[in-house]
C-alpha cells in the first residue's frame, strides 16, 4: 500500500481541522444565554434604548444555558417576541424563542403634589414599567423633575408628563420687582411692578413705578428684571 503524497496529508489535515472548529468549536468561551439575548435585543434597540432601560428575558425551557453565540436573530419591537439560533461549544445549533420584554425604570412621586410646589429629590421614588406601557411624553429622568414647579396635580405612583410641570416662576403677575439696566460701565436700577408671570429667562411687561412707564426685560433671578433697552 502506498503512503499518501505530502501535499494530500496536508490537505487532509486542514480538512480534518475545519471539521472540527466546525462540528465541535471547543476553544470559545460560552457565555449565559441570557445574557447574549440580552445584547441582541439591545442592538435591536439601538440609539433609542433608554437610559434606564432593560430587558427582562424569559426562554422556552428545553433551551441550553450557555451559548457561544446567536447565529441568527429576529424579535417583534411591538411585543418584544423573539426567535434566535444558539450555537453551544459542542457545534450544536438549538432554535430558542421567548420574550424580551423592555423595561424603563421611571421616576414617580411619593406623594401627591399640588399645582404650585417645587419637586425635590425627597418627593420621588422609582417604578419600573414596561415600556410599551409608558407614553411619549411621560419624564423618565429624575434630573429633569427636580426643582421644577408642579403644573398640574400629580398622584402618588403615577408617571409624569412633562406638560404637567414647568421651570419655577420667578415674577409672579402683580409682584414689586427690582429693575436693572447696564451699559458698560453705566448700571441703573429702579422699582417696579410685573404686569405678568415669568420664568427665569422669559420676557416679562413691567411698570417702572418711578416714571410710570410699561417697558419689556427678561426674569433673570427672584423678583430681578433686566432691561436692555
Amino acid at each position: 500500500m502506498t503512503s499518501p503524497s505530502p501535499v494530500r496529508s496536508i490537505a487532509l489535515a486542514l480538512t480534518a481541522a475545519v471539521a472540527f472548529l466546525v462540528v465541535a468549536p471547543t476553544l470559545g468561551f460560552a457565555a449565559p444565554l441570557i445574557e447574549l439575548i440580552e445584547e441582541k435585543a439591545r442592538d435591536s434597540v439601538g440609539p433609542a434604548m433608554p437610559a434606564q432601560g432593560r430587558f427582562d428575558i424569559s426562554i422556552q425551557s428545553s433551551a441550553p444555558q450557555d451559548a457561544l453565540l446567536i447565529s441568527a436573530w429576529w424579535i417583534d419591537p411591538a411585543t418584544g417576541r423573539f426567535i434566535a439560533n444558539a450555537v453551544t461549544e459542542a457545534g450544536e445549533i438549538y432554535r430558542v424563542n421567548g420574550m424580551a420584554t423592555l423595561v424603563v425604570s421611571i421616576p414617580v412621586p411619593v406623594r401627591r403634589l399640588m399645582p404650585g410646589e417645587i419637586i425635590a429629590a425627597t418627593d420621588l421614588g422609582t417604578i419600573d414599567l414596561p415600556a410599551s406601557r409608558i407614553g411619549a411624553f411621560a419624564i423618565s429622568d429624575p434630573a429633569e423633575l427636580i426643582g421644577m414647579q408642579v403644573r398640574s396635580l400629580l398622584t402618588e405612583g403615577r408617571a409624569v408628563m412633562v406638560q404637567a410641570v414647568m421651570q419655577p416662576l420667578v415674577i409672579g403677575r402683580g409682584s414689586l420687582v427690582t429693575i436693572r439696566y447696564s451699559d458698560g460701565a453705566l448700571e441703573l436700577s429702579a422699582p417696579g411692578r410685573a404686569l405678568g408671570d415669568a420664568h427665569r429667562g422669559q420676557d416679562v411687561r413691567i411698570v417702572n413705578l418711578v416714571s410710570n412707564t410699561a417697558v419689556v426685560g427678561i426674569a433673570t433671578a427672584d423678583g430681578i428684571v433686566e432691561v436692555t433697552r
